[in-house]
């Protein structure tokens, strides 16, 4: 398995491989400090997606599968991808991040092509894009590398997963490229996402109600 260095949950981070990617500026990653109603209104709106970190654990699997089992129906509008590179999930879900919504971003050159070629593959295929796309390797390598924390090698075993949210056609989908599709939460609009999407978060949270090591970041429109 192609094994890349795992980019860490930091939006600065986040926002300089977007940057490097080309995608417009008036969109950026920020840090969602609390899930209560409160915190949540601090977070700059609109929101266009929210991505979950969160340990794997039994626990946590087993809410994935039960979630996945209880899928029966997802638009044919939502863009989802399989992550066969390992240490990829930060990348894989700011990819599923901003091409759900490229129609109110401007992504630039390099993923306006991605997402052509993706257009005609499968998830799996579009992974193997992924695998093989040097330009995005190579951006991905210099996000993780600039970090506040030293960078694992990418041989390194990580217990920690992302996974994006987002609202496709009136839907909650979570998309995560370890699963073989996307997972609907249900109902949900596109200004209810960051409130939907905190309840999912909180759900993974109650998995492992002692561990510290979540964090939640949206993809907000800036000033």
């Amino acid at each position: 398995m192609v094994r890349w260095v795992p980019m860490e949950s930091n939006p600065e981070v986040w926002n300089k491989f977007l940057k490097e990617m080309g995608v417009a500026g008036d969109w950026e990653f920020t840090d969602v400090f609390g899930l209560v109603p409160e915190l949540l209104m601090m977070v700059p709106q609109p929101v266009a997606a929210v991505i979950l970190l969160y340990p794997i654990s039994e626990n946590t699997e087993k809410l994935g599968k039960d979630k996945l089992e209880g899928t029966k129906e997802v638009s044919d509008k939502v863009f989802f991808m399989r992550q066969t590179v390992g240490n990829a999930c930060g990348t894989v879900g700011i990819l599923h991040s901003v091409l759900n919504n490229s129609d109110v971003i401007s992504i630039g050159d390099t993923l306006t092509k991605f997402q052509s070629d993706c257009s005609i593959v499968d998830p799996m295929q579009r992974a193997n894009l992924l695998e093989n796309s040097e330009v995005i390797a190579s951006k991905h390598a210099a996000a993780a590398s600039s970090g506040q924390t030293a960078a694992p090698s990418a041989d390194e075993k990580v217990t920690l997963h992302f996974v994006a949210f987002v609202s496709v056609d009136g839907s909650l989908y979570e998309l995560d490229g370890r699963k073989p599709n996307a997972v609907s939460w249900g109902p949900c609009q596109s200004d209810e996402l960051l409130s939907k999407a905190a309840v999912a978060c909180q759900r993974y949270m109650a998995c492992d109600p002692d561990e510290m090591r979540f964090t939640v970041v949206a993809l907000s429109k800036i000033d």
